[in-house]
């Protein structure tokens, strides 16, 4: 099985030390490269093709929001997970509407940051619990309550688990074990999902499953 290619992007060495010892005894990660501001990461993923870019916010010159933008604009298939001190909102859908796959502080656990890389790692959106609450505050502009319901309603049994467990923040391979169907088979519900109820990304999936109650915000 491939390794997860990361690159690390953050302003400060002892940081970047410190993740570094973290990936390094991770057996499924090799980090692919450093960077310590937003236009080295643009120029560092040109390069390295990673498949995960671990992003610091605030970053002297240009920062993690812009060259997250950047990044998705050229590099679509590089997933973003942004590591940061800031827990406020505005830098929060900032990161997600630049295109990051999620959005994690740096005071997490270790394990939590491991779990967050293997989860946008499969495309996926992780979310932070203390942070997910933000989007409860979300409402989607194509949808109101009454016709979210409705739009509910007309998701098979199945598609309701898998868009409850992408909510979550599983990968595909950890549904398909759970659900005892294979990785494929969760890809395709998921554009169904996604279909039927015109959402266009996965973090609107989550929003959407959060505002209909599938799944719970502490």
């Amino acid at each position: 099985m491939s390794k997860i290619r990361l690159l690390l992007v953050d302003d400060h060495e002892i940081v970047r030390a410190g993740l570094r010892m973290l990936f390094l005894a991770e057996p499924d990660m090799e980090i692919v490269g450093e960077a310590g501001g937003g236009a080295d990461a643009i120029r560092a993923v040109a390069d390295l093709h990673p498949d995960v870019v671990l992003m610091d916010v605030a970053m002297p010159g240009m920062n993690g929001i812009e060259a997250t933008r950047r990044i998705k604009e050229a590099n679509p298939e590089t997933a973003i997970l942004a590591l940061t001190m800031y827990e406020d909102e505005q830098y929060f859908f900032e990161m997600l509407n630049a295109g990051a796959s999620g959005y994690i502080p740096k005071r997490a656990a270790p394990d939590d940051l491991v779990s967050a890389i293997r989860v946008v790692s499969q495309g996926n959106v992780f979310l932070y619990a203390s942070l997910a609450r933000f989007l409860l505050n979300e409402v989607l502009p194509t949808h109101d309550a009454k016709a979210g319901d409705s739009l509910t309603e007309e998701l098979t049994p199945r598609e309701r688990e898998v868009l409850t467990h992408i909510a979550e923040g599983k990968t595909n391979r950890e549904i398909a074990d759970v659900l005892i169907i294979s990785p494929k088979t969760v890809d395709r519900h998921r554009e169904n999902i996604m279909q039927k109820l015109n959402l266009h990304s996965r973090v609107e999936l989550v929003k959407y499953a959060i505002s209909r109650g599938l799944i719970r915000v502490e």
